[in-house]
């Protein structure tokens, strides 16, 4: 009996509330899931991927999480085998023996770690390596201005209207020379740049449209005018800093059309979140129309391409990385 004559038991309340706390939170939890779409769990939060290279960046998300479960399961599971065997007796007082300096235990949780964080170092690294390696001579090379507040983009090619040369242009002067080895011949460019007001005309979407051509190779090198800001195409799966005084470039071949969302993903100030744009893949034909109706709308030559590096650093890379 409790002290107060009452034949309850004190710890059935507790359970009671433990049962209906747990009972919610699966209520919670499926009610939230049921407009989920199952067949998008594996990719774990992650959009539909639309480039070829995007792929590997999903699977090393993947595993990622898959390695993160594992070891929380192992620690869930140490956690409660000792809550449950372990939990003090109701009729013996005495302390339990005490384990000191196991050395097996020490190094097990020493050893372990850095066994997991060398595997993840070594995928992240092997990836990496393969996404940020450049072609000798891609099919499209756009130069991402980023400014604050919006994008202007440089479509570096030889477009019928569009006179001069991309590799003495004065306008792109930031850029350093080991990327202008692959710039085309005669590329007098075309340019399309926006506002935090600009709307793609189609969807609705804030910010400019960049073009691309579906199945062709594209590299973006990246400049700024300000400060540092993160050209980011959502479903593209990958996204690189945009810094002034230094040049980043990356490349994708895009594999599927449509119109896709992109933002700035690094704080850039106080509009950061004005910072949007749009990325509309299209037939290799419908591109090559599409920079004919830029040089028609007299957006021809370039904008400038940002702050310049120092004499130093602009050449130090002598080969693609």
């Amino acid at each position: 009996m409790s002290p107060n004559g009452s034949d309850r038991s004190p710890r059935r309340p507790m359970r009671r509330k433990l049962l209906q706390g747990m009972t919610a939170g699966l209520v919670l939890a499926t009610a939230t899931g049921c407009s989920y779409n199952w067949e998008d769990f594996p990719r774990l939060g992650m959009p539909t991927p639309t480039t070829e290279e995007a792929p590997r960046i999903l699977s090393l998300w993947q595993g990622s999480w898959a390695a993160a479960l594992a070891v929380g399961v192992l620690v869930w599971g140490l956690i409660l085998w000792s809550a449950m065997f372990h939990r003090r007796s109701r009729t013996k007082v005495e302390v339990p023996p005490q384990t000191r300096y196991n050395m097996p235990i020490e190094a097990l949780y020493t050893v372990v770690p850095l066994i997991i964080v060398s595997v993840l170092f070594y995928f992240t690294a092997r990836d990496e390596s393969k996404l940020l390696s450049l072609k000798d001579k891609p099919d499209v090379t756009v130069n991402v201005v980023g400014f604050q507040w919006s994008w202007c983009f440089n479509m570096i090619a030889d477009v019928e209207g569009s006179t001069g040369d991309a590799k003495t242009s004065k306008e792109l002067a930031a850029i350093p020379d080991r990327f202008k080895e692959d710039f085309p011949a005669n590329a007098g460019g075309v340019y399309d740049c926006g506002t935090p007001g600009t709307r793609n005309p189609q969807t609705g979407n804030p910010g400019p449209t960049l073009w691309l051509p579906e199945g062709k190779t594209v590299r973006f090198v990246l400049t700024s005018r300000d400060v540092i800001h993160s050209f980011w195409v959502v479903p593209f799966l990958m996204k690189q800093d945009v810094i002034p005084g230094h040049t980043n470039a990356f490349e994708v071949t895009p594999n599927r059309q449509g119109t896709f969302l992109g933002k700035c993903a690094e704080l850039c100030g106080v509009d950061h979140s004005r910072m949007l744009f749009n990325v509309k893949v299209v037939s290799p034909e419908r591109y090559e129309q599409h920079l004919k109706d830029l040089a028609k709308k007299g957006q021809t030559g370039y904008v400038p391409a940002g702050i310049a590096q120092t004499s130093h650093e602009k050449n130090r890379e002598t080969t693609n990385l």
